[in-house]
């Protein structure tokens, strides 16, 4: 039986992941620090609290096991510090990324059998698709276990998502939970600045999909809402979960602003940061 953990608790696992993620991009001067930092604690809560899966031995198949598809590949020091600190390989490994050989690379890929990766996703806009066909799947096979996936908000402006999210309604692949990463920025600046189409849970709601809101840099509110999300499984419509975060979340100077999308901290900002996220488990 896994353990089971306090909001408290998952808060400090995510302090934890968030000074991963500082050292990781540092290191290598390269990577996305801004949107990993806004989902850590979704990130946390789903692997050490809500979803159902085994770590070892990793299955990509992944049956009987609750999966989840990361969609914005771009914030994988995030996904590693998480895959590595749930169990999925060692945590040492995390001092690899991005470098010569590594198979923590920039962007998640599957040709080195990482575990816990199940699909590429350096491309953005196709997370939603995979994992609406697995979810498929898991209803033709009779498995009962959820599909999770998590999208951006700038991601959504690519149209794949868009018929991804008229087939999971048609088919009623309502063992499906989109999130949706709320933070109003992108690369280029504000999602309002660079496509002002931002009522995305209305627009889930008109093509057919179960909604809520969620509070993704408060860990209770997610712990509450996410079983919300679950009870509204198997009732003919695919769930999406309007998940507001602040880019950067965590690191005062870095909270908020397009800026921290894709920029390492220098060593004087990594120390900074580090001294707003005093360590709790143990750094690699």
């Amino acid at each position: 039986m896994r353990k089971k953990y306090t909001a408290n608790q998952l808060s400090e696992i995510a302090t934890q992941v968030r000074r991963d993620i500082l050292r990781m991009v540092h290191a290598v001067q390269s990577g996305h620090p801004g949107g990993s930092l806004g989902c850590t604690d979704l990130l946390v809560a789903l692997y050490f609290e809500i979803m159902d899966f085994n770590s070892k031995p990793f299955n990509t198949e992944g049956k009987n096991e609750d999966i989840f598809i990361l969609s914005n590949g771009h914030i994988s020091p995030l996904f590693y510090s998480v895959l590595a600190r749930s169990g999925h390989f060692p945590i040492s490994e995390l001092s690899t990324f991005r470098k010569l050989n590594s198979r923590l690379q920039g962007h998640p890929a599957t040709h080195d059998k990482l575990e816990g990766v199940r699909i590429a996703s350096g491309s953005l806009g196709q997370g939603l698709s995979v994992a609406t066909g697995i979810a498929l799947s898991k209803k033709l096979n009779n498995d009962k276990n959820i599909v999770y996936c998590l999208t951006g908000d700038g991601e959504l402006q690519e149209g794949q998502n868009w018929e991804a999210i008229m087939f999971a309604a048609h088919n009623k692949v309502d063992n499906l939970i989109a999130i949706v990463d709320f933070n109003k920025q992108q690369i280029d600046g504000s999602i309002n600045e660079v496509m002002g189409i931002t009522d995305y849970k209305n627009k889930f709601e008109t093509f057919g999909w179960q909604t809520i809101d969620m509070f993704g840099n408060n860990m209770q509110d997610i712990i509450d809402k996410i079983e919300i999300a679950k009870s509204y499984t198997d009732k003919g419509k695919p769930i999406m979960i309007n998940m507001k975060t602040e880019m950067g979340a965590g690191v005062d100077f870095m909270t908020g602003t397009h800026e921290w999308h894709g920029i390492a901290p220098s060593d004087e900002q990594l120390q900074k940061a580090l001294a707003q996220l005093p360590e709790t488990i143990g750094d690699y």
